[in-house]
């Protein structure tokens, strides 16, 4: 799907509109460098779904993707929002498993909300389409 954004090696934010049938889905692209990560939250705020991408092939920073992950998650106003983790880059071979990284970003210790992971590759366009249609499932629960 060329409207789905690059989500890698993002230097700022970015919002992009993906239009599926009668669904429309605005997409704030946001920086992972940690000077941006204190304004996550606040582009939270009245979302639908909240994605998470993480480099599933650097697994010297997963713990910090993992702690990033349950700080945002853990603010009140957070409460109740559907995550959806995406793991990135299943292209290079030192990629993660599905399983490993699900364990690795502690993704079944998040209650009181629906927690779901793909496995993707935005340089190939892998499993793309599930993650689509993913957001618009949940775009129409919220709207």
């Amino acid at each position: 799907m060329g409207d789905f954004p690059q989500l890698a090696a993002k230097v700022g934010f970015n919002m992009r509109k993906v239009t599926k049938g009668n669904v429309t889905i605005k997409l704030w692209d946001l920086g992972g460098q940690p000077r941006f990560r204190s304004m996550w939250e606040w582009y939270c705020h009245g979302v639908s779904a909240i994605v998470y991408v993480v480099d599933a092939a650097d697994k010297d920073n997963i713990l910090i993707s993992k702690n990033e992950l349950h700080d945002l998650l853990s603010k009140p106003a957070l409460n109740g929002i559907p995550l959806l983790v995406l793991g990135n880059k299943i292209d290079r071979p030192e990629c993660l498993s599905k399983h490993a990284l699900t364990d690795q970003l502690g993704l079944e210790n998040l209650p009181d909300r629906e927690v779901c992971c793909f496995m993707i590759s935005c340089k190939t366009s892998s499993n793309i389409d599930v993650v689509i249609d993913w957001l618009v499932k949940h775009s129409k629960t919220k709207s």
